[in-house]
């Protein structure tokens, strides 16, 4: 039988939208209606929400002169909410990359191993093939042309001084 850590042993209660039996969490047992299912936390929030268009409060939230004035007030005292946080120069959280390039190896059973570190080593292949999918074209030059705006974009987020190469922008 399932335990729980807490005093109480939560009984198992009937989800309102699939009907199957489960463990309410402990930390809102006394609330929860719905298990924890994508399909059912939809209908939870979708009956959530339904509540909240038909409640006194919830009616008129959206519509009408006084909300667009609440709106404006709003924003008026939360200028910029929506703008991205200016960032702290700080070190980067991980290594710079070294530009040494991956051997390919000829080996395609490496495939199918499981060690991380195998795979890394197929890195030319790797970011070739990434690079396919994300331009959903398996053309030289649009995987070109999508290698230098990641290099340059790279750069940018790293603070790199462009060295005078082949990754200009076009």
């Amino acid at each position: 039988m399932h335990r729980l850590s807490h005093k109480r042993q939560a009984r198992r209660r009937n989800c309102l939208h699939c009907d199957e039996l489960y463990y309410p969490d402990p930390r809102n047992r006394y609330h929860q209606k719905y298990c924890s299912r994508p399909e059912c936390r939809q209908a939870s929030k979708k009956a959530s929400q339904q509540r909240w268009l038909s409640s006194e409060k919830g009616r008129g939230y959206f519509s009408g002169p006084e909300n667009i004035a609440r709106v404006q007030q709003w924003r008026a005292a939360h200028p910029g909410y929506w703008k991205k946080a200016a960032t702290k120069q700080s070190a980067a959280l991980q290594d710079i990359m070294s530009r040494e390039v991956a051997d390919i190896q000829e080996d395609v059973n490496i495939l199918n191993t499981a060690v991380l570190q195998d795979i890394y080593s197929m890195q030319p292949a790797l970011l070739i093939g990434l690079i396919a999918c994300l331009t959903d074209s398996t053309l030289q030059d649009d995987i070109a042309q999508t290698t230098r705006r990641f290099i340059i974009s790279g750069q940018d987020i790293l603070g790199c001084v462009p060295e005078k190469n082949n990754f200009q922008r076009r």
